[in-house]
C-alpha cells in the first residue's frame, strides 16, 4: 500500500532510487529540523520500515539462494557471497541467511513483517516458539500469534499463548514412557556381498531417524547446477561423507590406544637466531657453492605427552629481501657493462635486451611477477631434504626434532602422502585456500594445481587445500583456475573472465 498522494514506483530500480533519496533526506536535513518531542513517532515509523526492508531483502535473498546466484561469482554459498560482495562479516551474513530461511519456513510471519505489523525481533521470537511444532500446526499457530500481537498483546502474553499451543500438541502425542513406543524394536543391519557392496536394513527410533534425516538433508544437497544425481544417490553419498568426516576429525573412539599427533612448529627466522646457526649456514652455503602451529608452556607439555611428534619448520617470504636480490642482479649487470654499445660496430652488445628492460620502469604487475618468480626460487633453495632448513633443525635442536626431513616433493603419486598433506594444511591455516572460503580442512581435499596427467608433481608448491565445492564444481566442472603465490595467497580466474583475489591486487609504483 502506498502513502496517499504518492505515485507507486513502476520498476525495482525506480523503487530503490526512491528509497535511496528518502534515506538521504532523513540522514541529512530531514531529522535535524525536528524537535525531540516529535522523534518518537519517527522512530516508530522507522521500526516498521526496517521490518519491510528486511522482508524485501529476505525475499530477494531467497530467490538468489534458490537459483544459486552465488556460483557465477565463484562462491560456494550465499553466506560466502554476502561476506565477500556485501562487505559484511561472516557472522552477520549467516544471521541474514538464517532470517531468510526463517521467513521461508514461516510465510505468515514474513507477510506480517512485510506489512509492517510485526518487528523483525518479534518475528524471530515467534518463529522460534512455533518451530517446535509440526508443520501442519505451524501456520495456524503463527497466525494466532500474529493476530494476538496485532491486537496489542505484549511479548510475555505471546509467550503464554505459544506455550499453551505447544502443551496442547504434546498432550495429543503418545506417552514417551509407554513401553510400546517402539524403541525396543530398534535395530540396524549391514549386509555385504562378496564384492564388498552393502545393503542396510533397520528400524530406527524417532530420535535416531531425526538425526539421520538431518545429516542426509545437510550433506545431501546438490553441489551445483550440473549435479544430476538423484535424491537417493545424493543421500547415499551424504552417508558416506558423514562417515568420512567422523573419521577425518578423529571423533571416532580411539582404537588400541592410538596416540595423538602434534606438530611442533618453529620458524626459520627463529632457527637462524639460535647460537651456532651462522656457522651452519656458512658451511651449508659453502658446500652448496662447491656442487654442480602452536603451543607453548604447560599446554604444550600436556598435549605432547605420549604424542607422535612431527617437527615442522616454517617461514614467510620477506619481499624486501627479494627486492634486494633484484637490486644485486641489476647492479651486477650495470657493472659488467651488459647493454653497452660495441665500439667496433656501433651496435648494442649481447646484453641489449637486458639493458632495454632495465632502462624502463617496470609496471607494478611486472615487478610483482618478478618478485614471485625469485621468491619461488628462494623458497626452493632453502626447503627440502638436506637444504638449509633441514641443516639448521638437525644441527641446533635436540631429539626427537633432529630426524631427517620428510620429502615434500614426491613427483607422481597415486595419493597424497601424509607429510605433504600436513604441510599444505599448515600453509592453508586449516581452511580452504579458495579466495574468501573458510571451510575447515576436514571438508577439504588436496588438489594439484597442475594436474598429474599434465606433468604436475605431488609437492607442496603444486598442491592446495580446496573444499568439495571449489574443487569438484568450480575447478573440475566450471573450468575455474587457481594460482598459488609464494606468500601463500591465491587468485582464482573464472571461465568468463572473473578474477577473485585472497589479497589486494598489486598496485602503486614499483619499488626503486
Amino acid at each position: 500500500m502506498c502513502a496517499e498522494g504518492i505515485e507507486p514506483p513502476q520498476t525495482v530500480a525506480e523503487a530503490l532510487r526512491m528509497m535511496d533519496a528518502a534515506l538521504d533526506f532523513l540522514n541529512g536535513p530531514g531529522l535535524r529540523g525536528l524537535e525531540a518531542a516529535g522523534l518518537g513517532s519517527v522512530l516508530e515509523s522507522l521500526a516498521g520500515l526496517g521490518g519491510k526492508v528486511a522482508a524485501a531483502r529476505a525475499a530477494a535473498l531467497s530467490r538468489f539462494d534458490a537459483a544459486r546466484g552465488y556460483a557465477a561469482d565463484g562462491h560456494g554459498s550465499t553466506v560466502s557471497w554476502l561476506a565477500a560482495r556485501a562487505r559484511t562479516t561472516r557472522q552477520a551474513a549467516s544471521a541474514e541467511v538464517r532470517q531468510m530461511r526463517q521467513f521461508s519456513a514461516h510465510p505468515v510471519i514474513a507477510a506480517a513483517v512485510a506489512a509492517g505489523d510485526l518487528s523483525g525481533s518479534w518475528a524471530a521470537q515467534i518463529a522460534g516458539w512455533s518451530r517446535r511444532l509440526p508443520a501442519d500446526w505451524r501456520d495456524d499457530i503463527d497466525k494466532l500469534l500474529v493476530d494476538t500481537a496485532s491486537a496489542g498483546a505484549s511479548l510475555e502474553d505471546l509467550a503464554v499463548v505459544a506455550q499453551a499451543a505447544y502443551e496442547k500438541w504434546r498432550s495429543q502425542q503418545p506417552d514417551p514412557d509407554d513401553p510400546d513406543d517402539g524403541s525396543d524394536d530398534r535395530y540396524l543391519k549391514l549386509a555385504t556381498t562378496i564384492d564388498g557392496a552393502g545393503r542396510i536394513n533397520g528400524n530406527l527410533s524417532p530420535e535416531c531417524a531425526a538425526s539421520v534425516q538431518a545429516v542426509l538433508e545437510t550433506l545431501g544437497k546438490k553441489t551445483g547446477p550440473d549435479d544430476d544425481r538423484t535424491e537417493a544417490q545424493r543421500y547415499h553419498d551424504a552417508l558416506q561423507l558423514a562417515c568420512q568426516l567422523l573419521l577425518r576429525a578423529d571423533l571416532a573412539p580411539d582404537r588400541a590406544g592410538a596416540d595423538a599427533h602434534l606438530d611442533g612448529v618453529i620458524s626459520l627466522a627463529h632457527l637462524l637466531r639460535l647460537p651456532g646457526a651462522t656457522e651452519l649456514e656458512e658451511a651449508w652455503l659453502a658446500a652448496l657453492a662447491g656442487q654442480p602451529g602452536y603451543l607453548a608452556g604447560k599446554d604444550a607439555e600436556v598435549v605432547a605427552c605420549d604424542a607422535v611428534m612431527h617437527p615442522v619448520v616454517t617461514s614467510s617470504p620477506d619481499i624486501a629481501v627479494v627486492d634486494q636480490m633484484i637490486g644485486i642482479v641489476l647492479a651486477y649487470l650495470d657493472e659488467a657493462g651488459y647493454g653497452d654499445e660495441d665500439p667496433g660496430t656501433g651496435t648494442a652488445g649481447e646484453g641489449t635486451a637486458t639493458a632495454t628492460v632495465r632502462s624502463k620502469a617496470l609496471s607494478p604487475e611486472a615487478w610483482q611477477a618478478l618478485r614471485y618468480a625469485i621468491a619461488r626460487l628462494a623458497i626452493d633453495l632453502v626447503s627440502g631434504p638436506d637444504r638449509l632448513a633441514s641443516i639448521l633443525r638437525r644441527g641446533l635442536l635436540d631429539a626427537p626434532y633432529t630426524s631427517k626431513s620428510v620429502v615434500l616433493d614426491v613427483g607422481v603419486s597415486s595419493g597424497i602422502p601424509g607429510h605433504i598433506r600436513r604441510a599444505v594444511q599448515l600453509r592453508a591455516r586449516g581452511c580452504c585456500e579458495w579466495p574468501g572460503c573458510e571451510k575447515k580442512a576436514v571438508y577439504c581435499d588436496v588438489h594439484h594445481l597442475r594436474h598429474q596427467a599434465d606433468g604436475g608433481s605431488t609437492s607442496v608448491t603444486n598442491c592446495v587445500l580446496l573444499c568439495q565445492y571449489h574443487h569438484d564444481v568450480c575447478i573440475h566442472r566450471h573450468g575455474w583456475r587457481l594460482t598459488l603465490h609464494p606468500d601463500a595467497t591465491t587468485t582464482a580466474y573464472g571461465p568468463c573472465g572473473q578474477v577473485i583475489h585472497s589479497h589486494s591486487p598489486p598496485g602503486g609504483p614499483a619499488p626503486p
